[in-house]
């Protein structure tokens, strides 16, 4: 999940969505805070998953602005530097898609968990109305029995500790399907962030209406 040119372009649009903090926005607000997946690498940015979320939730009449801070090459580490800065906007749904990068480098499950708590920690600490919901991962059988098992139980776990919405496998019916991913096989083509973004719909669609009553 490498990092590309649209990192920059991605920065410049987030410092103009938190140039006035304080304002208050027009709409709820749905943050995506995640890697190459939700930037959409290799694709142009209307074909990632969050632009596809902002299409449904438009669509169902919700009221919500999905803001996408995504990162490609982004980790768990670098996604809880971030966080504090992505704060200062108030956010009512965290969707948190991280975790991948730090698999695919062999970084330790244990550090993973950790990162991921402390987001979830943090952004409750800032906002204990906000709803998080976080995109489930898991690695390929290459990394070893003992390691996939440990990072695969991160996330279930999480989520049953924190009472958070949990999306199961956010690559389920993408990982491993050639014609739904790009030439190097992690991440998907258009037709593939179509899937994804139906895979979190089910979990979010629901979030979303909740949230939309308080």
């Amino acid at each position: 999940m490498k990092r590309r040119t649209f990192a920059g372009a991605l920065a410049g649009f987030i410092t103009t969505a938190w140039s006035t903090p304080d304002a208050p926005p027009a709409k709820r607000t749905v943050l995506v805070l995640g890697d190459s997946l939700a930037a959409g690498y290799g694709l142009d940015p209307a074909q990632a998953f969050p632009a596809l979320l902002q299409r449904r939730a438009d669509a169902a009449g919700l009221a919500f602005e999905v803001i996408n801070a995504g990162v490609s090459g982004d980790t768990t580490a670098g996604g809880l530097r971030r966080l504090d800065w992505l704060l200062r906007r108030e956010i009512h749904v965290l969707l948190i898609e991280l975790g991948g990068n730090d698999g695919l480098r062999g970084i330790q499950p244990a550090t993973t968990r950790a990162n991921l708590e402390k987001m979830i920690e943090k952004a409750k600490g800032k906002y204990p109305k906000i709803r998080i919901v976080l995109a489930g991962m898991q690695m390929p059988p290459n990394m070893g029995d003992a390691f996939t098992e440990a990072f695969r139980v991160i996330y279930p776990e999480l989520a049953a500790k924190h009472r958070v919405d949990l999306v199961p496998f956010l690559l389920e019916g993408v990982g491993g399907v050639p014609e739904l991913n790009q030439p190097d096989r992690i991440h998907p083509t258009a037709e593939g962030q179509e899937i994804l973004a139906g895979n979190i719909w089910k979990v979010l669609e629901g979030v979303l209406r909740k949230d939309s009553q308080i």
